[in-house]
């Protein structure tokens, strides 16, 4: 399998996975570069997925599926252009390197949902939309800081070697404001390095893995001492034993950084 973030306006990445002979894309908001790279390549395109209905995800659906007649599949209860095949949490999509588990989780969208599949390629594979960013979190345009707080929990629990396929080039500034938050975080100060050198080559700082995440990203630390610490510094209205509180706080405070 061969995983591809192709960019799209400019910072969005379309993802697809393919074994040279299929694909399927994720998250889709241009149609042209998706069309130009399964031409490219000489791919059949099976299928679409969608995490959520934002137009920077869903634009390209109706141009790709006319060209292709591939099928789509998507979040149970938003608005997506139909045909769509609605999936939530529990649900599985059987699909080149499938099958992809379905998981809920609202808070940048109210109906949001990513995809997971341990068979995609060697390691894990997590298609997280906008819910996940390396090094952040989606902004809560929908849904609530205690949504948000479930959702990253569930994300947590997948397997470490997870690679986490997310939807934006916002890592640098991801990481930036991580520093703010956690500035003696050695982990964070090398990735932050690493990070810069891929840019500077060209290169996506995508994907991530959730290990990485999990020791360098604030908002999936919302339970470590010195984020909790500077959360409540941030905002003394913070309640610094609800994780949902101390998340809330830092998005609050990314939203102005």
């Amino acid at each position: 399998m061969n995983l591809l973030p192709i960019p799209a306006f400019s910072d969005n990445y379309i993802w697809m996975l393919h074994d040279a002979e299929h694909a399927v894309v994720v998250d889709p908001g241009q149609a042209e570069p998706v069309l130009s790279t399964l031409a490219q390549r000489g791919l059949k395109l099976l299928g679409i997925l969608v995490t959520h209905h934002h137009a920077d995800h869903v634009g390209g659906i109706d141009a790709i599926r006319a060209a292709t007649g591939a099928p789509v599949w998507g979040p149970a209860y938003e608005s997506l252009p139909e045909p769509v095949t609605r999936v939530q949490g529990g649900d599985s999509v059987e699909l080149l390197g499938g099958p992809w588990q379905v998981i809920d989780v609202p808070g940048h969208t109210s109906g949001h949902i990513a995809f997971f599949s341990t068979r995609a390629q060697s390691q894990p594979l997590l298609f997280c939309g906008d819910t996940l960013f390396s090094g952040g979190c989606g902004r809560l345009f929908e849904g609530t800081a205690a949504q948000m707080q479930a959702s990253l929990d569930a994300l947590a629990a997948l397997p470490g070697n997870t690679l986490v396929c997310c939807a934006h080039e916002y890592t640098i500034s991801n990481l930036r404001f991580a520093q703010a938050v956690e500035p003696n975080n050695p982990e964070l100060a090398q990735y932050l390095e690493h990070c810069q050198q891929l840019r500077k080559s060209g290169r996506p700082t995508l994907p991530s893995t959730l290990q990485t995440e999990l020791a360098i990203n604030p908002f999936m630390r919302s339970r470590a001492a010195d984020v909790i610490a500077a959360a409540v510094h941030h905002d003394p209205q913070t309640r610094p034993e609800d994780p949902a509180s101390v998340l809330a706080t830092l998005r609050q405070w990314k939203n102005v950084f």
